[in-house]
């Protein structure tokens, strides 16, 4: 099993963009001292929500300050960027270091953001599979044209090549697919990448998803050691304490005011209507969905995840207390209290 943080770099009520910033890196460089496996880094524009705006350049800041992590976008929204941009920056931090970047890619959604960057609704409603099949080509040809509906130009050559990589065995960086409905998943596994899946959803519907990832995959004819050997990620949040009430409550008491500031700033790029969580509901929800409470219960709940949906890596978000000395409590616990119950 495989145990990676979650990092949106969160602005909570009363916090600065740079302290979140701060908080987001000193967690990733606790990470690695803690033992986790990976970091995995969200992406988002002009929202609190969220205050990393390029994931892919802050995993490349922190692949530059660690020495063993892996780090990886979750994700890059693939409808805000050039695929072969995007794929000439994954290639660059496949090679400099020495491996250990994972590239997640997704559509995001119908935020200004398409308006601010050019692409337009139709690049989110229609364009992500031209896009993801552009920059898969990019990760593993020497040399590539377009002629699509949304991109088209003559050959170049791929400058560098992921497979100049002189340290890993690998001849790209790993793709991975953030998935949300049966068509992302048929998306992903007709391409056979593994997918992230969200920490809204629980381990039942995570269960489904996987399986129906399988039933796609082996209908597109990928081979069955590929499909065996899938290695999906599950999105969660962690929070531990010596009292599961003690978990709960410092959770509940900080994350639904960043969640209500967060999720009312997205703006729709067409004005359409969209619904917003309960802040406290769905904290509670996550709570429940996910390894909250002591370093016992923590380790059972994602050993139960991971023998109910096969799923065998994991993203927690760790900084739900929006507090930098708990967050960095937060994951040297994981490390040191969780991880050595899980093998």
């Amino acid at each position: 099993m495989h145990v990676g943080s979650f990092v949106l770099a969160a602005r909570f009520p009363g916090q600065g963009d740079g302290e979140a910033l701060h908080r987001a890196v000193r967690s990733a460089e606790v990470a690695e001292e803690a033992g986790l496996d990976t970091v995995w880094l969200a992406e988002h524009h002009f929202v609190p929500y969220g205050t990393c705006p390029s994931a892919i350049t802050l995993a490349a800041l922190l692949l530059g300050r660690t020495q063993r992590l892996r780090v990886g976008t979750a994700v890059s929204v693939l409808p805000t960027a050039h695929p072969v941009a995007l794929g000439e920056q994954a290639a660059l931090l496949h090679i400099a270091s020495g491996g250990r970047f994972s590239l997640g890619v997704g559509r995001g959604g119908p935020w200004v953001d398409l308006e601010v960057f050019g692409s337009g609704l139709r690049a989110y409603e229609e364009g992500f599979p031209e896009s993801l099949d552009l920059l898969l080509r990019w990760l593993r040809e020497p040399s590539v044209a377009a002629a699509g509906e949304q991109f088209g130009f003559r050959e170049v050559p791929v400058v560098p090549r992921p497979s100049e990589c002189l340290t890993e065995s690998a001849a790209e960086p790993e793709v991975v697919v953030a998935c949300t409905s049966p068509h992302s998943v048929r998306l992903a596994a007709e391409r056979g990448l593994p997918m992230l899946l969200g920490m809204h959803v629980g381990d039942e519907e995570k269960a489904e998803m996987v399986a129906l990832w399988r039933e796609y995959a082996r209908a597109a004819g990928r081979p069955a050691d590929e499909i065996r050997g899938a290695a999906h990620v599950s999105a969660g949040v962690c929070q531990i304490a010596d009292r599961r009430t003690d978990a709960v409550e410092t959770l509940t008491k900080a994350m639904p005011g960043w969640l209500r500031q967060g999720l009312e700033a997205h703006v729709t790029v067409d004005g359409r209507h969209r619904a917003m969580r309960d802040p406290l509901a769905y904290t509670e929800l996550l709570c429940g969905l996910h390894p909250v409470g002591t370093p016992r219960l923590c380790a059972d709940r994602l050993a139960a995840t991971s023998e109910r949906t096969g799923i065998s890596r994991f993203a927690l978000l760790v900084e739900g207390s929006g507090d930098l000395a708990a967050t960095e409590e937060n994951v040297r616990r994981l490390g040191a209290e969780v991880l050595p119950h899980l093998g």
